[in-house]
């Protein structure tokens, strides 16, 4: 039998909110005794101060945000997007680096008392121009992004990667691709290889542009041709397939090291070397650009380089405190070290295995 709900079936409206009078009258205090409590000013005692924070928790007030807000001249809301799947929007949470990037950007700013609001990549004027946005963080624009451009034009400061830099009202916080992707290159050749395969976005994003860059003249440096297969799309699926392409050669165009910069989940990345007749690390050396925890867990282990996204998340918000808090309206961009991940699936027999190498 269904129970009649007491108000006749009628829906029931939100409760009212609880005012700061309210926290006074039932504390005993006065408005002001009690707003300089709540905010930790005033000279109080002790007892008095616990006792208006005591009563205010127990009715459930919250100071009214939006008034607070107008009177501080902000909204504290941050605008987020990520402009590498600008065509596939929210995608980027299967990725683990980007995954791992909002988390730690949405935590990092709340600590600082913002807010981070998740948009879809498209028109600034179409899908955010009526929101009180302070900033927005752009992570890995594409080359000529509108989104970009429409932010700049509409005077909303912008936080992205170096591809920004020299732009009026735009920060940046990037990672060195290319001391990455050299000193991946230089362990694959401590250990002996000699054939590498660079398996690479085929992206317009400066840190793409950047790693194919680093590639190209770390093989001129060691004469080695350049060896390089582009993946079309993101996903395990496309990037497992150009692996299987990087592969495929026979005697001397049969790579013995691979670099696979675009993300993958490592275990599948392993799984195609040895379902090509590969044994990693003797016939192959392989390392993955990856965040992915498994590739700690396989066998062998993958070696990673990280690009240290909790990291890029902290330098980044601390931009972004400064030039709205604090007025650096000239701050200069800063570059997080990436970090390499060094497992066996890197070291030749006989190596002993590394837990990691120092930033780079």
């Amino acid at each position: 039998m269904t129970e009649v709900p007491r108000n006749g079936g009628q829906p029931t409206g939100p409760l009212p909110r609880v005012r700061l009078i309210d926290v006074a009258r039932e504390a005993g205090l006065s408005k002001t005794t009690v707003s300089a409590a709540l905010n930790g000013t005033g000279r109080l005692s002790p007892e008095v101060r616990e006792r208006a924070r005591e009563t205010a928790r127990e009715m459930g007030y919250r100071p009214n945000a939006t008034a607070r807000h107008l009177r501080a001249g902000r909204a504290r809301l941050i605008g987020y997007v990520i402009g590498e799947f600008a065509d596939a929007p929210w995608t980027f949470l299967e990725s683990p680096y980007f995954a791992r990037l909002t988390a730690a950007t949405s935590a990092t700013a709340l600590r600082r008392g913002y807010a981070v609001v998740l948009l879809p990549a498209g028109s600034l004027q179409s899908e955010w121009a009526d929101l009180s946005l302070d900033a927005v963080i752009v992570a890995d624009p594409v080359a000529g992004d509108a989104v970009v451009d429409d932010l700049v034009a509409a005077r909303i400061p912008v936080f992205s990667d170096r591809s920004v830099e020299g732009r009026p009202g735009t920060y940046w916080v990037d990672v060195d691709a290319g001391a990455a992707v050299r000193g991946a290159l230089d362990h694959l050749a401590d250990q002996g290889a000699a054939r590498p395969v660079l398996v690479v976005p085929d992206s317009t994003t400066r840190f793409h542009t950047e790693v194919y860059a680093a590639h190209r003249a770390w093989c001129a440096a060691h004469g080695l041709p350049e060896r390089v297969v582009r993946v079309g799309a993101p996903g395990n699926g496309p990037v497992v397939r150009a692996v299987e392409t990087a592969l495929a050669g026979t005697g001397e165009e049969r790579p013995d090291a691979l670099l696979v910069v675009a993300e993958a989940s490592p275990p599948l990345v392993l799984a195609a070397a040895l379902r090509h007749g590969y044994e990693v690390p003797g016939d192959l050396l392989l390392v993955c650009v990856s965040e992915d925890v498994t590739a700690g867990h396989t066998e062998p282990p993958v070696t990673t380089l990280s690009l240290r996204p909790e990291a890029v998340a902290e330098a980044g918000v601390a931009h972004l405190v400064a030039v709205l808090e604090d007025g650096r309206r000239e701050l200069p961009g800063a570059l997080v070290p990436t970090r390499l991940d060094v497992r066996a699936s890197s070291l030749r027999t006989g190596q002993t295995e590394c837990t990691s190498r120092p930033p780079t």
